[in-house]
């Protein structure tokens, strides 16, 4: 690539990053706060920014988890909920929430509204961007709270984890197991898929590109280029210039999707548990369908939602059953790097 080129593509970056921030402040005014407690935000504190909708049964392990994790604040928007979300948020001390009942596909997929308040409240930050049915597994995760983890990782100039979103399913039929809020998920989503990932390196952005799963073996196996995409960058020391392109999938400046080693070793990474398939799923995935706020066009993923609607088994034989995160490194789908 000739020095001309490249600053032209420098350009272009540069301007779909600024593009990307204008409309972050533009959808801001779609946001109502209904508690708004960011003033007790202090520096140094770990943030975690969730957009969620229909989230109440997951709620209560959630924000559990991720407090016993280190996370000091929640900043939460609330796309219209019509369960008790938002009644249950509003009442816990560590969140400040927002309302929308604007189109979550016209925000990004909600991104848009995740970046206004990460260039507001995030600056300086390390911040959690996650969903209601994501938990953030890491080595050693049991005896090193997240603020062990992101002093580690400032210590080598690292501002970025990587992970791996993990789909979890239970064995029999998704409508078969009984969950009750507060429960740990992985009670009764206790099995993944561990091989069968494809995996490739995006050249614009520099960002992996990893697909595969339970979703990708039953719905999607003559479409494997419609497999949903499994590689995220969650945890970032946030600076405003930052911006998400895609999901938190790959981000801008391009930098901060080299969270992977370039030279034959392991950065440490982590894996993102995907709580998706609990029994409420057919019921959520025949409101999906009907809403039309999902990623691609609507009516591409209309046999799949219509597949969830009748829950299926997603079990195998070679499933493997979760039991830590020591397993998934063992089976290579997470590393400790150096971390020790």
């Amino acid at each position: 690539m000739g020095r001309a080129q490249q600053v032209w593509q420098a350009y272009q970056w540069r301007r779909r990053r600024q593009l990307r921030i204008a409309r972050a402040l533009a959808r801001r005014r779609d946001l109502a706060p209904i508690v708004d407690r960011t003033d007790l935000i202090r520096p140094g504190d770990i943030l975690a920014f969730v957009t969620l909708r229909n989230e109440a049964t997951r709620l209560p392990y959630f924000l559990q988890y991720y407090r016993a994790l280190g996370v000091r604040h929640f900043l939460v928007v609330d796309n219209d909920s019509t369960d008790e979300s938002g009644a249950f948020l509003a009442e816990q001390p560590d969140v400040s929430l927002w309302h929308t009942k604007a189109s979550y596909r016209r925000a990004r997929f909600g991104m848009d509204w995740m970046q206004a308040l990460l260039m507001q409240h995030g600056h300086g930050h390390w911040c959690l961007t996650v969903d209601a049915d994501e938990l953030l597994v890491y080595p050693h995760l049991e005896t090193r709270p997240l603020p062990a983890l992101t002093a580690w990782l400032e210590d080598r100039g690292e501002v970025a984890l990587g992970a791996l979103m993990l789909d979890l399913f239970p064995q029999g039929p998704l409508n078969a197991v009984r969950y009750r809020p507060g429960q740990d998920p992985t009670e009764v989503l206790a099995w993944y898929d561990s091989a069968s990932y494809t995996i490739q390196r995006k050249p614009e952005t520099g960002a992996l590109w990893i697909q595969g799963g339970p979703r990708s073996r039953m719905f999607l196996s003559e479409r494997p280029e419609r497999g949903p995409t499994l590689t995220k960058v969650p945890l970032v020391k946030w600076h405003w210039r930052y911006v998400y392109t895609n999901s938190t999938h790959a981000m801008l400046p391009r930098h901060l999707n080299l969270i992977y080693d370039t030279e034959g070793g392991e950065k440490l990474s982590g894996v993102l548990l995907h709580t998706k398939f609990l029994p409420e799923i057919a019921v959520k995935s025949a409101e999906e369908k009907s809403r039309r706020q999902h990623f691609g066009e609507p009516g591409d993923f209309d046999d799949y939602y219509d597949a969830l609607t009748l829950a299926p088994d997603l079990w195998h034989p070679f499933a493997s059953r979760y039991r830590g995160w020591r397993q998934l490194e063992a089976e290579g789908l997470m590393s400790r790097g150096e971390w020790g």
